[in-house]
């Protein structure tokens, strides 16, 4: 049962992997995910403080379904590591577990609320206490497990606000006469 609000926009139809819209997607949300953290390390701490990473994941999990945003949960961080060697390889178990938690966790919320500020904000949250725990096991250091939300933080506000308004101008797109078959 869907309790979004009727002002929320129409939840996503997940793609499937027998789907070439499925492919072309996670390729897209890859190339995002490829690019924007290249343009967030211009900055100093630009991928400390931006969490770039993880925001075209958070789109592709919304937009296209777990599936999709498993591949880009997966893709984008070893790609980045081979192509750009950020994350360093010490780092990537972290980001590879946060990826896969947003991929998860994001579908979840947006069915159960809607694409609203509520379902992101619970989805972005979420997979930053789960990841946080993981990496406070994983790394020994409570301080690094909080990092990401210490220093990280205007990163989670862009993903949740900033995926909030990519979302919705792909549902105005996709519900416009004009992107009907």
């Amino acid at each position: 049962m869907n309790t979004a609000s009727p002002a929320a926009p129409t939840i996503f139809v997940p793609l499937t992997l027998r789907e070439k819209a499925f492919y072309f997607w996670s390729a897209v949300f890859v190339i995002g995910n490829l690019a924007l953290p290249q343009l967030c390390h211009l900055a100093p701490l630009g991928g400390k403080t931006l969490l770039p990473i993880y925001f075209f994941t958070l789109i592709a999990a919304v937009r296209c379904g777990w599936r999709a945003g498993v591949l880009v949960a997966l893709a984008s961080p070893l790609l980045n590591h081979a192509l750009f060697g950020m994350p360093p390889a010490t780092a990537l178990p972290v980001i590879l577990t946060k990826s896969l938690l947003l991929a998860v966790l994001a579908p979840l919320a947006t069915r159960r609320l809607g694409v609203t500020l509520a379902a992101l904000v619970l989805a972005v949250a979420s997979y930053q206490l789960a990841g946080g725990l993981f990496e406070w096991v994983w790394t020994g250091s409570s301080a690094k497990a909080l990092q990401d939300i210490s220093i990280g933080w205007p990163g989670m506000v862009l993903q949740v606000i900033g995926g909030l308004i990519v979302l919705r101008l792909l549902a105005k797109q996709l519900s416009s006469p004009s992107a009907r078959p």
